[in-house]
């Protein structure tokens, strides 16, 4: 299970002495720990560990984003190298033309025709994609496919 990898890496990142990672991995640990309390857990699926594993990513790269304009050089540094660590645990991001035609096939299988049925569409493509494509990428080709007509 992911949860345990990430246990594994922590513990790992203790013995050799790697603070950074250290730390990192346990913000990580704690974050998924809230997580299954939330949700009335003892211990999360793989699937659900990777969606707290997302959100930390795009919250991190907002940042990173943000922090780009200013001169917080070592906090940006510090972010990139957390992006890093995320994306070991996290797949491969989905490419814009395998998106598309997962979305393609979601209006065809569901009979779309209008900005309407978007939510139903949405749902059903995020629920195939998962973490491996952005929200708001989703949203925006789901809506550029069903105003297209």
């Amino acid at each position: 299970m992911l949860e345990e990898r990430i246990y594994k890496d922590y513990v790992e990142a203790l013995k050799s002495r790697n603070k950074e990672k250290s730390d990192f991995l346990s913000f990580i640990r704690a974050e998924v720990k809230n997580a299954a309390l939330e949700l009335k857990k003892n211990k999360l699926e793989d699937n659900e560990v990777l969606t707290v594993l997302a959100k930390n990513k795009k919250r991190l790269e907002d940042a990173k984003s943000t922090l780009g304009a200013s001169s917080a050089g070592d906090f940006l540094e510090k972010t990139e190298k957390e992006i890093v660590i995320l994306s070991e645990y996290l797949p491969k991001k989905i490419t814009d033309s395998e998106l598309s035609l997962i979305v393609e096939e979601a209006v065809k299988a569901m009979g779309a025709s209008s900005i309407k049925d978007m939510g139903r569409v949405m749902k059903e493509v995020l629920a195939k994609v998962g973490v491996t494509a952005d929200s708001k990428t989703v949203s925006d080709m789901v809506k550029k496919r069903l105003s297209s007509g």
